[in-house]
């Protein structure tokens, strides 16, 4: 095995091991609220306060220029370590308490040094590859999202074993980390500028990449937060008897498949361009959120198989923005501008999310996800307007 292939391969395990860290909260908030009566409110809380924590933490990193300026394993594996530790101390308190959702918001601040510093680890080891070796670790979180639907469908288990299993499996990646290699594209560290920071808005490439990324973002993260609800409605009318289960296989399969999308479109990508991808993606997944809804109540089967092409489309262009942000920025500044990116990003879901039951009230499940469809046309918009750009020649070898 080539030094690349074997740092590649630890990379995407670490970001596994330790993001599991942020989904550990969404398994066991079933078993929460069984035994603990868990109110609306801090069922949210514990959800809300990791994104929060890792927008906060991405903000600081990004200010600072952590991901450039210092050595990205070890960094990975003190954020590793710190997240381990304050995902663990929930086993010590008692869990409908204000402690809980602090320690998820530590646990978020912790992921920051783990998820875009990973990404620009990757980074180091492209050659002609970048959308793949991006896709790759996309396509890993991206997995990884998909185990709380398991957990679920499993059921039965006490929320202490999965936490305290996500904490060990944060310890096993802040070790692994050490035996992954930096490649040869890394820049000499920077100078402490916080004004640099700026470039990601005053570039007008690099403009253009992080709007297309705010559009893909603004249906991502409310499509997996709700398509398992949807699928639990709309199954239970069609399959009243066994829906139930049905439906926690099927917001699995959703979920999960779009760790294809990510590495399929990262070969692609790298092949026919990353716009093209882009706006190809963006357009397939903006139809199944306008339509996915006219399917409410149906065929679980149709619904199923429309659900997993979403999948798919929803978060194979993830990466490729993410290419596109170290392909046009500063070499010295990748860490920074891939940082910052992810904080607008995940900034955007918290509002998404939140969104989404006013939607629910107002339009019902039919129409409920038809909003979504506003940002990967604005997505497009922007991807549109970056290939025409004459910077654009520096994507995936002037493929664009």
């Amino acid at each position: 095995m080539s030094p690349k292939t074997r740092s590649i391969v630890i990379i995407a395990l670490t970001q596994v091991g330790a993001m599991a860290l942020w989904f550990s909260a969404s398994a066991v908030v079933p078993s929460l609220i069984a035994q603990y009566a868990l109110s609306k409110n801090m069922q949210a809380a514990l959800t809300s306060a990791v994104q929060a924590g890792f927008v906060v933490g991405c903000l600081l990193s990004a200010f600072f220029g952590l991901a450039d300026r210092l050595d990205p394993r070890r960094f990975i594996a003190a954020a590793a370590l710190l997240g381990a530790a304050a995902n663990a101390l929930l086993l010590t308190i008692d869990p409908t308490t204000p402690v809980a959702p602090l320690l998820r918001f530590v646990t978020g601040v912790a992921m920051a040094g783990v998820y875009p510093v990973g990404m620009k680890l990757a980074a180091t080891w492209a050659r002609g590859d970048m959308g793949l070796m991006v896709g790759i670790l996309v396509g890993a979180l991206t997995f990884g999202s998909a185990t709380p639907h398991l957990f679920n469908l499993i059921g039965g288990v006490d929320w202490r074993i999965p936490v305290a299993m996500a904490s060990a499996s944060a310890l096993a990646a802040a070790v692994l980390i050490g035996f992954a290699g930096i490649g040869p594209n890394r820049s000499p560290a920077p100078r402490f500028d916080p004004r640099a920071v700026l470039a990601a808005w005053r570039d007008v490439p690099l403009r253009l990449a992080n709007l297309g990324y705010l559009g893909h973002m603004w249906e991502l993260y409310a499509m997996w937060a709700w398509i398992a609800v949807f699928l639990n409605a709309s199954f239970a009318l069609a399959l009243p008897q066994h829906g139930a289960s049905l439906a926690k296989l099927a917001a699995f399969a959703t979920v999960a498949a779009g760790a294809i999308g990510c590495v399929a479109a990262g070969y692609l990508a790298d092949r026919f361009g990353r716009t093209a991808i882009t706006i190809v993606a963006m357009s397939v997944s903006g139809s199944c959120a306008a339509l996915i809804g006219l399917l409410y109540g149906g065929s679980p089967a149709w619904l199923t198989a429309v659900c997993i092409l979403w999948g798919i489309a929803i978060v194979a262009d993830s990466a490729q923005f993410s290419a596109s942000i170290a392909e046009l920025a500063d070499p010295a500044r990748v860490g920074t501008m891939l940082t910052f990116q992810t904080a607008m990003g995940f900034t955007l879901t918290l509002l998404t999310i939140h969104l989404m039951p006013y939607l629910i009230d107002a339009l019902g499940w039919t129409y409920a996800f038809a909003p979504l469809a506003i940002g990967p046309a604005l997505g497009v918009w922007a991807m549109i307007r970056l290939r025409a750009h004459p910077r654009a020649r520096a994507l995936a070898g002037g493929r664009r």
